[in-house]
């Protein structure tokens, strides 16, 4: 089934369109995605390394899970479906605490991404060993320390995806959060 999503405006507003993943990338669409970041109770930081097949930034470290709001979509319910996807485990909404909203445009090679991003945490320890990764967006899962993400993002993003904003984001949330 081809994913279709809700075409929003530059100010984040709903044009009452409906176009294809295909068709947002090609035509630089606005459209909304979610993203969060797991973070244990000892401030480690679950990630997860893009696969080899990816066209954007394959092999590098990213966000814990992430992906676009299919249309007639809420964010929420995105992001629930989205762990259970890509890690294979189930979350409830009380297990999510929505940060904030941002913009991103991102343009490499045929690929215009323009997203209205809806950032969320998740404070809990899950064991790895029960995460089963969806092979095709995933090719592992760790955490990090604190300290070593700090100096990852500290070194010029060393490893992890362009996402300057979500990693200093994430710099934000350890420093002052977590």
């Amino acid at each position: 089934m081809e994913e279709k999503f809700d075409v929003l405006n530059e100010q984040g507003e709903f044009t009452g369109e409906i176009a294809t993943r295909e068709e947002c990338h090609k035509k630089g669409l606005w459209h909304r995605a979610v993203y969060a970041f797991i973070i244990d109770n000892n401030k480690n930081v679950l990630l997860q390394k893009r696969s080899a097949n990816k066209k954007l930034w394959p092999n590098m470290w990213d966000v814990t899970v992430g992906g676009h709001v299919m249309a007639g979509e809420f964010g929420r319910q995105a992001l629930i479906r989205e762990v259970k996807e890509e890690l294979g485990i189930d979350i409830e909404d009380n297990d999510i605490k929505y940060l904030l909203g941002s913009t991103s445009i991102n343009q490499q090679e045929d690929i215009i991404n323009k997203h209205y991003n809806e950032c969320y945490l998740i404070i809990k320890k899950i064991d790895i060993s029960n995460i089963k990764i969806q092979k095709e967006e995933v090719s592992d899962i760790k955490y990090f320390s604190k300290e070593e993400l700090l100096e990852r993002i500290s070194n010029n993003y060393e490893g992890l995806t362009e996402k300057t904003g979500v990693w200093n984001f994430l710099k934000k949330i350890l420093e002052l959060y977590v």
